[in-house]
């Protein structure tokens, strides 16, 4: 099996997702570990960063369709969260997707980046209210081990 990292920023700026290939079953990715990228029914929210959501809507647009879309139809989907997670906001209780082109997905399905971006920066649900909390913490690093 092989790992392929492929850069999928619109959710983070730094966000990474992870393209396997099963070399026993072909050359082809057979799946992809999209994290908060890409979900079963929703795609990552691009608002938890004041003041860059509609670039990084711009670039989750980027990512989604100039990257993901670009792998097999058949390529298994495995989201980092399902429903209930606040990181989008029409996820779907399914953990995981069989293939790309039969996954119903509003953002994913949205062609055009100007009505993605509006899709992605209005309207959105209230961001968590730990998302701040976790970002300074993650800012500040672990305490130092000896």
């Amino acid at each position: 099996m092989e790992i392929k990292v492929l850069e999928t920023p619109g959710h983070t700026p730094e966000h990474l997702s992870y393209v396997v290939v099963d070399h026993s079953r072909g050359e082809e990715p057979a799946a992809v570990f999209t994290g908060d990228t890409l979900f079963v029914g929703d795609v990552g929210r691009p608002d938890l960063f004041p003041g860059i959501a509609r670039d990084l809507a711009s670039k989750l647009f980027h990512s989604l369709h100039e990257k993901l879309a670009k792998l097999p139809d058949f390529c298994e989907v495995y989201p980092a969260h399902g429903a209930g997670s606040l990181c989008g906001r029409a996820m779907s209780a399914k953990g995981q997707h069989d293939g790309l082109r039969e996954m119903y997905n509003y953002a994913f399905l949205t062609k055009d980046l100007n009505k993605f971006i509006d899709l992605l920066t209005t309207d959105m649900p209230e961001a968590p209210d730990h998302f701040s909390r976790c970002s300074d913490i993650n800012r500040k690093g672990p305490a130092p081990v000896r």
